[in-house]
């Protein structure tokens, strides 16, 4: 394992210097060993000088002749000579003892400075390696883009990493292993061609040990895929292949999945640390395509799953019943053939949630699903498309067949008896609609728009029931009445929702009292259209306040404007129509009232109307609208009275300061006795409690009279006003 190696330049720099410096430091210890020579030689001479001097002083002494008296003279001489030669000696000894620590000295330092120069040329050399490393991974890296395609084909893409990493590091084998729930799978990847021997022996000595790594039993079923990567090597056969592992785990990233992955090479030597560095490498990278790879394409399998499933009863959702409803009217119009489609309704199931909570809600979801699966054909879909609404669509199945089955669907949902988390038992019924492709309809829409209303009907007959489309009924489609609501909500903007004026007089006297405001919507060409056309669907999609404010802005503004004109009609109330939601606290009083004092105008002559349905549901709340209303100057009017089952109840109950007579019994006193008597009566009544009458719908001069000498006090209708877009009198002569 030679491929990875120093820089030759550094290498050939280090030694060069190195060889320097040993020769340098070979010189001064040549020089060191040749002054200590010299030192030796010249001490020995000083000794030989002194010991002759010595001696010829010693023959002296014993010597009388004159000679000798006068080289006695000359002892003096020579001691200081001798002394001399002894001190010279010993400044030479100290100087070649300084010196030779000096030498001492420099020959550590220089050893110190090569062993450290030696060392700094390695660790240079093994960062330009790293850095090389490093460069080539990046190519590599800059090319690992995880895509849906690879992560959906993981495998194939780490082959194709792994032929990269082949250039920067040459081993053997890589393998993955991943303990799932289903098992445990092995991918063992040949980075080159082997024989079946080289295979087979790699294969069993990868296998004991990841299964060791993993913890699992020696004996543990291995479902193996093997991939040949043809990178132009040749791994060898051996009779005892020699194959070195270095693994690392897989990250946990998602439950239900372990593993480890790593490579393995055979090779006598060991691995440099240069090598280790860049398995390690390779390693850290394949860790995070592979984890990453796995778990994401596990997780897109499960988003494909949950992108046409419903993920708590595991049936098909809205979505995929949509697909599958026009994939089947196109099939079944090539080949001629029927279908139908069974829309369910669980018949008060938020009951359910209330009384023992959502999870036994969810319980009785998951119980129905299982249910409608056991009543329909493999062919068929059941879907649920909302909170508790269900779809079935029954392939190649006409009305009378569908009907069977919604029957039986039906039948098996009211025996079937479900427990609550407390114990409780109870049971669920379901209304059923059915339509049928093509006698029906022919598009999603049509199906869907029948279907619905036959299950709405089903509802209204008492639940619990199934109901068929009748394509022959008159029905108001869905889109056209959502179209319509668009067009209303387009029509409040533009300012074309505009009041009418009715007049209302006094019955006895036939003077001005108020004006009613009755809502008239104005087309872009100019037709007018009367709110009982669009009332229902201002309801139906919460555009009641849009209407009441509209109704409100327009005629205060009418009303100032008669104040500022100085005209008679400026005395007359304004009588507003206000939908049910606004007892429910949304402010429009305190909006009322400070549009009254902005204009200007008093709130005694404000007189805001309910219909009678609409009051009575809600007696809580009605109490505090109406004390509401009464402090802020304001009063009051119940329309439509005499609708209602209770409404004496509700005389006794709330305070009002004006009933409006329903008009149906008001247009017959004169030839119903009946409507005559309650009319009469009523009038008695509020009467005596001091409560105002408004009759409605004073067709003629006949039923104006009998309204007087029954003591109604004010009268409305086409006899006495028709509505005008403006606050105008009208009366006729009476």
């Amino acid at each position: 394992m030679s491929y990875l190696s120093q820089p030759t330049h550094l290498e050939a720099l280090r030694l060069r210097i190195i060889s320097q410096i040993a020769e340098i430091l070979e010189n001064q210890t040549h020089t060191q060993r040749y002054a200590i020579g010299l030192s030796e030689l010249n001490h020995n001479m000083h000794q030989e000088i002194v010991s002759k001097l010595v001696a010829a002083m010693a023959t002296m002494a014993t010597d009388d002749s004159a000679a000798m008296i006068a080289m006695i003279a000359m002892i003096p001489t020579i001691s200081q000579v001798i002394d001399t030669c002894s001190r010279l000696d010993q400044s030479l000894d100290l100087l070649f003892r300084q010196r030779s620590q000096q030498w001492a000295s420099s020959d550590q330092h220089i050893q110190n400075l090569m062993i450290e120069f030696n060392q700094t040329l390695l660790e240079l050399s093994s960062v330009l390696i790293e850095k090389d490393l490093l460069e080539r991974q990046s190519r590599v890296l800059e090319r690992i883009i995880l895509s849906h395609e690879h992560i959906s084909q993981w495998k194939e893409f780490v082959q194709e990493i792994l032929a990269d990493f082949y250039a920067i590091f040459p081993f053997n084998f890589f393998y993955i292993a991943f303990a799932e729930a289903n098992g445990l799978s092995l991918y063992l990847y040949y980075l080159g061609q082997c024989s079946d021997e080289v295979r087979a022996q790699a294969r069993g000595l990868l296998s004991q040990q990841m299964l060791q790594s993993i913890g699992l039993p020696a004996d543990s079923a291995l479902d193996i895929e093997e991939f040949n990567i043809h990178c132009g090597a040749e791994i060898k056969t051996k009779t005892d292949l020699n194959i070195r592992m270095i693994s690392v785990p897989v990250p946990d990233h998602s439950p239900n999945l372990a593993g480890l992955l790593g490579v393995a090479y055979a090779a006598e030597n060991n691995l440099s640390a240069q090598e280790a560095s860049v398995i390690r490498a390779i390693l850290a990278v394949m860790v995070m395509v592979v984890g990453s790879s796995k778990v994401l394409s596990r997780t897109l399998l499960e988003l494909e799953y949950y992108a046409v499933h419903d993920p708590l009863t595991g049936l098909h959702n809205r979505r995929q019943f949509n697909d599958i409803l026009h994939y089947e009217i196109g099939r079944s119009e090539r080949h001629k053939h029927e279908f139908s489609v069974l829309m369910l309704d669980l018949d008060d199931f938020k009951d359910i949630n209330d009384s023992y909570g959502h999870p036994t809600g969810d319980t009785a979801l998951c119980a129905i699903a299982d249910a409608l699966l056991e009543h329909t054909r493999n062919g068929d879909l059941c879907a649920r498309i909302g909170g508790d609404e269900f779809a079935i669509i029954l392939t190649e199945t006409g009305p009378e067949g569908a009907r069977v089955v919604a029957e039986n669907v039906s039948r098996a949902l009211r025996e079937m008896a479900i427990t609550s988390s407390q114990g409780n038992r109870f049971h669920l019924t379901v209304s059923i609609g059915v339509t049928s492709y093509p006698v029906d309809g022919q598009t999603i829409d049509t199906l869907l728009e029948g279907v619905d209303a036959a299950m709405y009907k089903a509802k209204d007959m008492g639940k619990d029931s199934v109901c068929t489309f009748d394509a022959t009924e008159t029905r108001v489609s869905i889109r056209e009445t959502r179209d319509n609501a668009e067009n209303l909500r387009e029509a409040l903007k533009e300012g074309r929702i505009v009041p009418y004026y009715q007049s209302i007089v006094n019955c006895q006297s036939g003077e001005l009292f108020a004006f009613e405001t009755l809502a008239r919507l104005k087309s872009p060409t100019g037709e007018t259209t009367s709110a009982a056309m669009f009332i229902e669907t201002i309801d139906k999609y919460g555009l009641a306040r849009e209407l009441d404010l509209a109704m409100i802005n327009n005629s205060f503004a009418a009303k100032r404007a008669c104040m500022d004109a100085n005209r008679p009609e400026a005395n007359a109330k304004i009588f507003i129509n206000l939908s049910v939601q606004e007892i429910q606290g949304r402010g429009i009083l305190g909006y009322a009232e400070e549009l009254c004092q902005k204009l200007e105008l008093p709130p005694e002559s404000i007189v805001f109307e309910l219909l009678e349905r609409d009051a009575i549901g809600d007696m809580t709340n009605m109490r505090r609208f109406l004390t509401n209303l009464r402090r802020k100057g304001f009063a009051f009017a119940l329309d439509d009275f005499g609708t209602g089952y209770n409404s004496f109840h509700y005389l006794r109950e709330l305070r009002f300061e004006y009933v409006k007579i329903d008009g149906a019994f008001v247009r017959n006193i004169l030839t119903s006795k009946v409507d005559y008597a309650l009319v009469h009566n009523l009038s008695r009544l509020c009467q005596d409690i001091d409560i105002l009458t408004v009759a409605e719908f004073v067709e003629n001069q006949e039923i104006w009279e009998a309204l007087k000498n029954m003591g109604i006090n004010y009268a409305q209708g086409y006899h006495i006003g028709m509505p005008l877009p403006e606050m105008k009198q009208t009366l006729k002569s009476r």
